[in-house]
């Protein structure tokens, strides 16, 4: 039998109040000046004003997953 409604409404209220201060955390960090996105393994793509970052052992870990 499932839960009520309730219950699923609780650990999205939980949920999303841990992510909000997982996002305060880092927009902190990135106000006070630790750079947290020139890590090693870090890949950065530059095309224009457009910048995007990999982060190479996550891409990794995802492709080694999907050929398991």
């Amino acid at each position: 039998m499932l839960p009520d409604t309730s219950t699923y409404a609780k650990w999205f209220i939980v949920a999303g109040l841990i992510l909000l201060g997982i996002g305060g955390i880092l927009w902190l960090l990135g106000r006070s000046g630790v750079s947290i996105g020139n890590l090693p393994g870090d890949l950065h793509f530059q095309f224009g004003k457009n910048t995007s970052c990999f982060i190479l052992t996550l891409l990794l870990n995802l492709v080694l997953r999907l050929f398991k």
